[in-house]
């Protein structure tokens, strides 16, 4: 399997996993019959909670355009050592991103966003070129 398929693989693997803690927590919290309900009136989230379903909402947000990326790049046979490293710097950059924005780090989040985006670019010109 080519690496770049591997990535998007653990990506959206990564992006399932960060449903579990904001989830555990507000069943914990809220209890079960809140959250199957239909969830009008749903309080704000705050704190780590909050923060775990904006980082879960912001990697589902990127993983599409990453993973039309690293689609067309294997449909047009252009892999090579800029999609592997752009498809290396998006997953790693989105595993530190989701644990600077859960632990609340402010520039550390938006640098590995960066390192994500970097990663979806340098994917885009191995395509254009």
């Amino acid at each position: 399997m080519q690496i770049e398929l591997l990535l998007l693989a653990l990506s959206a693997a990564l992006c399932l996993v960060l449903t579990v803690p904001y989830t555990v927590a507000l069943v914990l919290k809220l209890g079960l019959p809140v959250m199957v309900g239909n969830r009008e009136d749903f309080p704000a989230l705050e704190g780590w909670v909050g923060r775990a379903r904006r980082a879960h909402a912001n990697m589902v947000e990127n993983l599409v355009p990453f993973a039309a990326l690293v689609a067309v790049a294997v449909a047009t046979n252009k892999l090579g050592q800029g999609t592997a490293i752009g498809a290396q710097l998006f997953f790693w950059g989105r595993v530190a991103h989701a644990g600077a924005y859960i632990g609340g780090i402010p520039w550390l989040r938006t640098g590995a966003f960066l390192t994500s985006y970097v990663g979806m670019i340098l994917i885009f010109v191995a395509l254009v070129r």
